[in-house]
This record gives C-alpha cells, structure tokens and sequence, in this order.
C-alpha cells in the first residue's frame, strides 16, 4: 500500500508518511495516570517502609515530577531503577517470578503492575476521542498504524476500549522482551513498529506524549514526531525531540 503526499499533508504530517506509530497510556488512551496513581502507590509503600526500618525521613513519589522524570514511557524495571536511583537506592534485579513488593528492581516492578491491573479493572479505561478520531481518518486516508507502547497490559488495554482493530500491528512489553528490545528511550521498539508495518523509519510519524518516547522518536530517524502535551510541558517535549507539540492529536486535522 502507497500513499500520496496529498493524503499525508491533510493529517499534519510531512510529505511520504505511510505510516503512524502511537504510543498508548497518554496519547491513545487515558491510562497515564493510571500508571502514575500505580507508581506512587507502590514507591510510597516501599519507601515508607525503608523509612521506617532506617529512621530517615519518609519522602512520597511524586506522581507529576517524578513521574514525568523518571519512568513515564519506560519499561517497568528501567523506570523503577531510574526513580531508585534519583533517591540513592540500589536493589538487586531479582527475577520475573519475585512476589510482588519484594525489595527487588522485579519485585517493586510486580507490585506496580498489580495494582495497574486492579485498577484498570475496577476503573475501566477511557480513551481520548480526539486521538480515536485521528487513528480513523488516517487508516481512513490509506496510512498504515501501529501501537507502540511499553506497556505489559496493551493488549488487554486495547480490548477494553475496543480501538483493537484500528492497529496493523502491536508491539509491546511481551514483544520487547521476546525479542530483546531496548526499551524507550532507544528507538528499538518504534523501529520494530514501522518493519511490522513494512515502512522504513523515515516514511513513518511518532505519536508520543513521554520524554523518553520522543527522545526515542528523535533517535530513531523517523519522518517527525509529534509531541502530545498532556500535562503542560510542550517545551520540554521539544527539547527532547518533538518536531511538532499540540494539546490534541486532533488538533492535526485542521493542519
């Protein structure tokens, strides 16, 4: 499948794009701060309890600063040890099959995604109309689509909101790991994005609202990314790499 340059410039997007690469918590869905309510839950667990044994004074996760800092877009185990760092701490790595809590980088990492999924489950997901209604005029408009996200629960995430079948393909935590992938902010999981859409990275667009999925968007060689600011931080998205910033991917269909 081609697509014309006149069909491309009607979404916002460079002449020759084939293709968009979408990120999900922040951009397709609104699931970010679900993931930041997760993080701050189970650091403060964490970090309270070491505050307690140690005697030092207990300082919660911050879910704007630290959050934005530290883990938004990353994997689960290399946001956990960035925040850790940030404070000093160095745990063990553990393994994929530590109980939840435990004082271990997959441990911490388990426990965050536990609440993630009860959360996700007595909450619901809601998606942001604006980005469904962009996924639909561009696969309308010929463009290929895939999510791109670094999310364990995408897949189920997708499901729920029922936007599954707007994808031509997915790649995700499962994909990552099976294959080896460096998570965000390396371009490796939007380079296997756009080869599963059979598109070269510089005929594909990066929907990211994550420093760290821009940096990788930057990294990656990609036609232009664009940065969704979600949380008042528009400057900060283009000092990382966004070539455009707007509030709303729908904000696009009038460019």
């Amino acid at each position: 499948m081609t697509t014309s340059p006149a069909l491309a410039t009607r979404f916002g997007l460079p002449d020759g794009v084939e293709a968009c690469l979408f990120d999900l918590d922040g951009v397709l869905t609104r699931t970010a701060t679900v993931h930041a309510a997760a993080w701050k839950e189970m650091f403060d667990a964490f970090l309270r309890a070491r505050a307690e044994q140690s005697g030092e004074a207990f300082v919660a996760f911050d879910p704007d600063h630290d959050y934005e800092a530290y883990v938004d877009g990353m994997p689960r185990a290399d946001g956990t040890r960035s925040f850790l760092a940030s404070r000093g701490i160095d745990l063990p790595e553990g393994s994929d099959d530590d109980a939840p809590g435990s004082a271990t980088v997959a441990g911490l990492g388990n426990l965050k995604n536990e609440i993630v999924v009860r959360r996700i489950r007595e909450d619901g997901v809601a998606v942001y109309d604006g980005s469904v209604e962009y996924v639909r005029a561009v696969r309308a408009g010929g463009l290929r689509t895939a999510v791109v996200s670094s999310s364990a629960n995408t897949a189920d995430v997708l499901r729920v909101t029922g936007i599954e079948d707007l994808f031509d393909a997915r790649i995700d935590a499962g994909v990552a790991r099976e294959r080896n992938l460096r998570g965000k902010p390396a371009p490796d999981t939007f380079l296997a994005g756009a080869a599963a859409l059979d598109v070269p990275a510089r005929k594909a667009a990066v929907f990211e609202d994550a420093l760290a999925g821009v940096e990788a968007g930057h990294a990656g060689g990609f036609a232009v990314v664009v940065g969704v600011d979600r949380s008042d931080q528009a400057e900060a998205l283009r000092a990382h790499g966004a070539d455009v910033v707007v509030a709303d991917l729908s904000d696009l269909l009038d460019r």
